[in-house]
């Protein structure tokens, strides 16, 4: 994808967030830089100039945009909403109310919509998600029902009752036979994305604007048959760090547990990808040459689509074999910083 100049302006006029973290655009008139999706009126294409980083733009003199905030990683949760969501992984019989946040100097009304807009429930209900899923863990670890309802904050076990099948499809006496799948938001240099987990490790990361995101969710939990519910898992700390070290050089290799789930073809797809090393790409060709069958080049492109777990399974990795970066959900700009921080291309 080479970037001129009309491309990058008429990119910044579609407002075409494929663009995102690719460039940014300066107005020689206002002093601001922007990102491509910025909803700011566009300046003519006489004022302005492109940058390649945030920092060039910054060097140059310019200043941030106060209506996309180019300096925030892409998604990212606001730290205020991180920090209640450290406090209800701390105590799930916690229960933040309007008048709580009000004394916070939250808006309650704003909350709400990041919620809606990022989870699609409020901010009431994921607590009640919230403390449902860690409800069902220490039931399924032998605690009795009624101590577990207490310690969720539940004065009834018939509410408690109530709420649980509402979230989990079934009552807390049946809950032994269940499975659920942890989610929870991650963040990442190049953007927020979903982690679901079960006991046996990692089973979807993928970046939360990844197109046909909701078709993924449906998948695992068909797969698994199982409840994808807001929770932790024993396995996100572990990733989360892992993935640090990533995005700072320091980790080559992933050793968080994960857990694949799909036809014996899409697997044997998903472990070659992770034959690739650090610092290479195969293009789809090569891939099916290696699977034995050289005409299977439009299933492996299939099967790397539909891969959940990025990164750590890293079909980035793979490119026409023109050396076009394509076929990437997450992106194609994601793909080529992922093969920038590898080593693996230079732009």
């Amino acid at each position: 994808m080479k970037l001129t100049a009309d491309r990058m302006y008429q990119a910044s006029l579609d407002k075409d967030s494929s663009f995102e973290g690719t460039y940014w655009m300066a107005v020689k008139t206002t002093g601001i830089f922007c990102r491509p999706t910025c909803t700011a009126r566009k300046p003519k294409k006489e004022n302005v100039e492109f940058f390649l980083s945030t920092q060039e733009a910054i060097e140059k003199g310019y200043r941030a945009c106060k209506i996309c905030n180019p300096l925030k990683k892409l998604n990212e949760t606001p730290q205020y909403i991180q920090e209640l969501l450290a406090e209800l992984a701390q105590d799930i019989s916690l229960k933040i109310k309007d008048a709580d946040l009000s004394k916070r100097n939250i808006e309650p009304v704003t909350l709400r919509r990041w919620f809606l807009k990022n989870h699609r429930m409020t901010f009431q209900a994921f607590q009640r998600e919230f403390r449902m899923n860690a409800a069902f863990k220490k039931i399924k670890n032998g605690e009795s029902i009624i101590e577990t309802a207490l310690d969720s904050g539940y004065e009834s076990l018939s509410g408690f009752n109530e709420g649980f099948k509402n979230i989990l499809g079934s009552s807390p006496t049946k809950s032994k036979k269940q499975m659920i799948i942890d989610l929870k938001r991650i963040e990442t240099p190049l953007g927020t994305m979903f982690a679901c987990a079960i006991d046996e490790g990692i089973c979807l990361l993928e970046f939360t604007d990844r197109k046909n995101m909701e078709k993924q969710f449906i998948a695992l939990s068909k797969a698994l048959n199982a409840e994808i519910v807001q929770g932790e898992n024993k396995h996100f700390k572990q990733l989360e760090e892992e993935l640090k070290e990533y995005f700072e050089g320091k980790r080559q290799i992933f050793e968080v547990p994960l857990y694949i789930t799909g036809t014996p073809f899409q697997e044997k797809v998903w472990q070659l990808l992770r034959e690739i090393p650090v610092g290479e790409i195969r293009t789809y060709k090569q891939q099916s040459e290696l699977l034995g069958n050289p005409k299977a080049i439009r299933a492996v492109g299939t099967a790397n689509g539909i891969n959940k777990i990025a990164i750590l399974i890293p079909c980035h990795r793979v490119i026409g074999s023109n050396g076009e970066l394509v076929g990437y959900a997450g992106g194609i700009w994601r793909k080529q910083k992922l093969l920038e921080l590898e080593k693996a291309i230079l732009f």
